[in-house]
């Protein structure tokens, strides 16, 4: 696979893929990659490390059709060079705007077959973006700039041919995301699957919770996963209108992302600037899982029970279902309540079953579990 992946700057893609590299050859598999970044300042020995965004467009045009053109050369013939990474950006926001960070002529040269935006949760971002960079970006413009990197390589993808290969995938748990990645890149014929499960309603309920991780992590060791968990920002927001309601003017937080490398530090985020994005958060939550079911094959969706009997079904569960019925995904559902499902679980579903176990049985019987996802995890 050639893929192209990008994401906003303060995802720090370079650790994360040199990772995904390291983990292949540890597999048996070569994947080379080539930071565009790097290579920029590679030809620009003058610019101080750090600063290249501050040069002229004109000039980062050009180290970048340099680094490009090195990339392009050093990689073909492509029956030489299968499995090829370019880490890139697909967007600038910067003092000089927003602006481009490719040229579609070099995108046909290098013919990639695979693009791939790598995001990472906001206030994580945030944090890398003023570690690295003298700059003053609230959570509000990382938001924006996700979005923005998202829909610039989505439209990359679609322009060279590979709107069926494009994929949102978060940096998120990191060892576990890395081992999704590498999939992507050296064994595409895995099924990919978007795990589907209650998440703010029941995060109070350890038992619950230990059934839901257990779910994720059985689906995780036998296909690919796009799981909607790996970006939690609902818990950020919910975390910040429980300081709004005390009268706090601040709320700590501890990324789940930071990759083991960087530790886990402590964030203190000021709760006005949290409660700004708000409606951020939840419009990009609806439009990434959706997008998430779409780059799937199928959908596995986890319907615990709670006291009482009653099924743990939410209403974004209930819509993930509906969505991956009406664009025909195949759709799976572990039902663990006594209590029957609805019709409106029934007639949507291609399968139901009372447990993981069985599922996983179902799918061994039927040839959907990849000789290659027993390569470790």
């Amino acid at each position: 696979m050639r893929a192209v992946i990008t994401g906003q700057i303060g995802v720090d893609k370079k650790p994360y893929l040199r990772d995904v590299v390291t983990a292949a050859g540890e597999r048996g598999d070569r994947i080379e990659l080539f930071n565009i970044g790097e290579l920029m300042y590679d030809e620009a020995s003058d610019v101080t490390p750090g600063r290249i965004l501050d040069l002229p467009i004109s000039r980062l045009a050009s180290l970048r059709r340099a680094a490009f053109k090195d990339v392009i050369a050093a990689t073909h013939p492509k029956n030489d060079h299968p499995n090829v990474i370019v880490n890139t950006h697909a967007t600038f926001r910067w003092r000089h705007g927003l602006f481009r960070a490719f040229d579609f002529d070099q995108l046909q040269k290098l013919e990639p077959n695979c693009f791939v935006c790598l995001v990472d949760n906001v206030e994580t971002v945030h944090h890398r973006l003023h570690q690295e960079h003298v700059i003053d970006a609230t959570l509000k413009d990382c938001m924006v700039w996700r979005e923005e990197e998202i829909l610039a390589t989505e439209i990359m993808a679609q322009a060279m041919g590979c709107a069926n290969n494009f994929y949102i995938l978060s940096r998120g748990r990191h060892q576990d995301t890395v081992e999704t990645c590498l999939r992507l890149i050296t064994r595409p014929d895995m099924r990919k699957v978007y795990p589907s499960f209650p998440m703010s309603h029941v995060m109070d309920m350890p038992d619950v919770l230990a059934e839901i991780n257990h779910f994720r992590a059985e689906l995780a060791r036998h296909f690919i996963t796009f799981d909607p968990g790996d970006v939690d920002e609902k818990m950020l927001l919910d975390r910040a209108i429980e300081a709004a309601r005390k009268g706090d003017d601040f709320v700590e937080i501890h990324p789940h992302s930071f990759g083991g490398r960087e530790g886990n530090p402590v964030m203190r985020l000021p709760v006005r600037e949290v409660l700004d994005i708000a409606g951020d958060i939840d419009g990009q939550i609806y439009m990434r899982d959706f997008k998430l079911v779409d780059q799937s094959d199928m959908i596995v969706s986890l319907v615990p029970e709670l006291a009482g009997g009653v099924p743990a079904l939410s209403s974004g569960v209930e819509r993930e279902l509906h969505h991956a019925f009406e664009h025909t995904k195949e759709v799976y559902v572990v039902w663990k309540p006594k209590k029957n499902p609805s019709p409106f679980i029934t007639e949507t579903a291609t399968k139901i079953f009372r447990s993981v176990d069985e599922a996983l049985k179902y799918f061994e019987d039927k040839g959907m579990l990849s000789p290659t996802s027993l390569f470790g995890h």
